[in-house]
């Protein structure tokens, strides 16, 4: 069975950093490209961060660019997404998500369940 399963959220002030961490099972994890994602409430789900399956990384909001990173072990399984100079409209649940295809701008067939990240003012 496919899993995507986030960790690493939680409650951080503005200004601080977090990492959050995206353990994936059940597929080839190398073969595909791996997306993060975030939904506030209220608002439409947008895509941040997708690092390919042959690591070529694409920026898909403005807003996150040269705060948010994405990489991947694909040892462990696992994409990451290292946030810095976090800000209160951060707040969100973040998602992470599969492309079975390889490629950042195809569709994504496997979500996690999300993990709440909080900043605080």
């Amino acid at each position: 069975e496919v899993q995507l399963v986030e960790s690493g959220g939680g409650l951080v002030q503005a200004g601080g950093s977090l990492r959050l961490s995206c353990a994936a099972s059940g597929f080839t994890f190398d073969d595909y490209a791996i997306g993060w994602f975030r939904q506030a409430p209220g608002k439409e789900r947008e895509g941040l961060l997708c690092i390919s399956s042959i690591d070529t990384r694409v920026d898909y909001q403005d807003s996150v660019k040269g705060r948010f990173t994405i990489s991947r072990d694909n040892a462990k399984n696992t994409v990451y997404l290292q946030m810095s100079s976090l800000k209160p409209e951060d707040t969100a649940v973040y998602y992470c998500a599969v492309a079975l295809g390889g490629g950042c701008f195809l569709s994504y067939d496997y979500w996690g369940q999300g993990t709440q990240v909080t900043v605080s003012s």
